[in-house]
């Protein structure tokens, strides 16, 4: 479960890289390139046959607190969101921090791992955003390995989920197809194509 990732660059190249315009009805700033549960972030969505670089907070509220990983895609509480395209987004990350499991031999503490992609300096998560009476909010996909997690670069250090990392061409499929197409691409990015720190 993903609960904290950096987004180590401008929101001028952001909205280059995902060809997008930054959103005119905007109210919210982000100022850090770390993004916490509860705290604003970067999400490009589309209105109009636009695409639009909106900050919104992370995390969908659910008794006074931000649900920030979708991991149920059939409970009623993220089904419309994911349902409608027009509620799905691109969530720009550069990295994404996973805690090991168990403690490190060598401090007896758990320890805090990064993973990237490579060859995509910025890359995107599966996310979807709602309205709220307050600000708009939105959370990210996140999936079960196949087979053995100890197989995989991020199962191998957080063997419950990861987040949906979208390859660059499902992008636009991610944003407009239907639902059943849409949660096909909820699996584990390649590990060939990540980096671990």
């Amino acid at each position: 479960m993903c609960n904290l990732y950096k987004v180590r660059t401008t929101a001028q190249e952001m909205a280059r890289l995902f060809d997008a315009i930054p959103d005119p009805t905007n109210q919210i700033a982000v100022e850090k390139d770390y993004v916490a549960p509860g705290k604003p972030g970067h999400v490009v969505r589309e209105e109009g046959g636009q695409r639009l670089l909106s900050a919104m907070s992370w995390g969908f509220p659910f008794q006074g607190k931000p649900v920030t990983n979708v991991r149920n895609y059939t409970s009623p509480f993220w089904k419309s969101a994911l349902a409608n395209p027009a509620r799905r987004c691109l969530v720009p990350v550069t990295e994404f921090q996973e805690w090991s499991v168990a403690p490190m031999p060598d401090t007896g503490k758990k320890k805090a791992f990064w993973f990237s992609v490579p060859s995509q300096p910025v890359f995107a998560f599966a996310g979807i955003w709602r309205p709220t009476d307050s600000v708009p909010v939105y959370s990210f996909l996140t999936c079960g390995y196949d087979g053995d997690p100890a197989n995989h670069v991020v199962g191998a250090i957080h063997p419950k989920a990861c987040p949906v990392v979208l390859h660059q061409e499902d992008y636009d499929r991610w944003l407009h197809t239907d639902l059943e197409d849409a949660i096909s691409l909820a699996s584990p990015f390649p590990s060939q194509l990540m980096a671990v720190a």
